[in-house]
């Protein structure tokens, strides 16, 4: 391009006639319009003009690409460079381009033209059409509809939450303040929680019987629906016994209900016990059984909906009129002389070291709580010994807790507690490990062995010791290190 040329002056020149370019009489010649009379090139001021069909066949082509019709935020058009879908609606709207008296938006004429729906815009309704959709629904889904079924199939951008808002606000010719709900009560009888019919105690009573005669048992809150009813569940009936709703007092419930009139149990409000009961109940288990029950028993032989697990907590906890503070063990105990082992003899620690002395020289080991049996009381448990030492049960008062067997041996007897281990210093496993040099040759490793000086220790206890800082010692060091250091001081 020559020196000095620049777009906006060769524009001043077309359109001033200047720079020997031919001045137009009447008509200003610009950049743009030279552009668009000799390369084609589209002048976005001034674009060409429209027409009806152009604009239906394009709109039809983005349906076939896309399957939906265009609208406003459709974007550029796909068949024409340098339009778009809002151009061309600003364009019908104002009339422009050619299109005066054409409709007034694109919505508006793809509706005209081509029966495309107009979101804004949408068709009337008649409550004759919604009875029929409602129906289509129901015969597909076995449900009628709620504002919450979603689109419907064979009415393309309906609905239902558009036909519930419709029939409230009274829009697309419908009547004002209804509802989905109302519409299918009033014509298909269907009855939503909002508008069940009243109850009354005898249509309840009479349904609770249908129910024992059909399935052997009283119904309860959760047995689901209830037959030969229109809709009603135990649930709602049990809702509405409590809360008073559909012509019932409230306060009440299905069980209280079949309680007082049929005599069923109320799980919830049990009847009250005594302890002669309880007695009574226990005498029939043992000359039955051969042996007194216990809280694992399972149901109460002759008392339907009890069982021994429930009556141990009602002794313990003081329900259904019982004291409380008790269980059936010490009830059996204290009225029958049956022993438990819950409230076993009391102990002495002085009667444990027996016992373990007697261990000792039958066994040549010491017990542990894994020992068993005790020998010469077949009856205790070296686990149970062990467990009433650590709690301070059966009279082992204790002011060191937790107290074990192991740390009573090792008070009383001298037996190493492996549990804790008595406390180690530098010096002593230096000892041991001189002596080990002596005997061998060779200085002590992890795998030494045991310990002759202490023969319940391993050189692999001791370097573990010496790294983690267990049994008092500093840690981060190893048995190798400490050796090869005292090593090199000796020399």
């Amino acid at each position: 391009a020559p020196w000095g040329e620049t777009w906006a002056g060769i524009n001043v020149a077309l359109r001033e006639g200047l720079r020997s370019l031919p001045a137009r009489d009447g008509q200003c010649m610009t950049l743009t319009r030279l552009l668009y009379a000799r390369r084609g090139v589209r002048n976005a001021n001034r674009p060409p003009p429209l027409t009806i069909p152009q604009v239906l066949t394009w709109a039809d082509r983005h349906r076939q690409r896309t399957g939906d019709w265009p609208h406003e935020d459709s974007g550029p058009v796909a068949d024409a460079q340098g339009e778009n879908w809002l151009a061309i609606s600003s364009a019908l709207r104002a009339g422009l381009r050619g299109l005066a008296g054409a409709p007034d938006s694109l919505a508006r004429l793809l509706t005209e033209q081509r029966g495309a729906r107009n979101v804004k815009r949408p068709p009337p309704l008649t409550i004759r059409q919604i009875l029929e959709w409602a129906d289509e629904h129901y015969r597909r889904t076995r449900r009628w509809p709620t504002a919450k079924s979603g689109s419907l199939p064979g009415a393309p951008g309906e609905t239902w939450l558009g036909i519930q808002s419709a029939l409230q606000v009274g829009m697309r010719g419908l009547p004002l303040g209804s509802s989905l709900a109302r519409l299918l009560l009033k014509h298909r009888q269907v009855r939503r929680n909002r508008y069940k019919p009243r109850l009354s105690l005898r249509q309840i009573l009479a349904w609770a019987d249908e129910h024992h005669r059909r399935s052997g048992e009283w119904p309860r809150c959760h047995s689901g629906a209830i037959a030969n009813s229109f809709g009603e569940s135990w649930i709602t009936i049990n809702s509405a016994l409590h809360g008073g709703h559909r012509g019932l007092l409230g306060g009440s419930s299905l069980a209280q209900l079949l309680e007082k009139h049929r005599g069923v149990r109320n799980q919830n409000f049990p009847p009250p016990l005594t302890t002669t009961q309880v007695l009574k109940w226990a005498d029939a288990y043992h000359q039955a059984t051969g042996r007194w029950p216990t809280q694992k028993s399972g149901p109460v032989r002759g008392a339907a909906a009890e069982n021994w697990q429930k009556l141990d907590t009602a002794l313990n906890v003081g329900r259904r009129g019982l004291p409380g503070g008790s269980s059936l063990a010490r009830l059996l105990e204290e009225f029958r002389g049956r022993h438990h082992r819950l409230h076993a003899p009391r102990l002495t620690r002085r009667q444990i070291l027996i016992w373990a002395d007697a261990h000792h020289r039958r066994t040549g080991r010491w017990p542990t709580a894994e020992a068993g049996a005790v020998i010469d009381a077949p009856a205790e448990k070296w686990l149970n010994i062990n467990a009433a030492l650590r709690t301070g049960g059966r009279g082992l008062k204790t002011q060191r807790k937790p107290f074990t067997l192991a740390k009573l041996l090792e008070e009383k007897r001298g037996v190493r507690n492996h549990n804790y281990p008595p406390p180690l210093s530098i010096p002593l496993i230096l000892r041991w490990a001189e002596a080990h040099q002596r005997r061998t040759g060779s200085w002590p490793n992890s795998k030494s062995g045991p310990i002759r000086e202490s023969p319940p220790d391993t050189w692999a206890m001791i370097n573990g010791a010496l790294y983690k800082g267990r049994r008092g010692l500093p840690g981060g060091s190893s048995l190798h290190r400490l050796t090869r250091e005292f090593a090199s001081a000796a020399v």
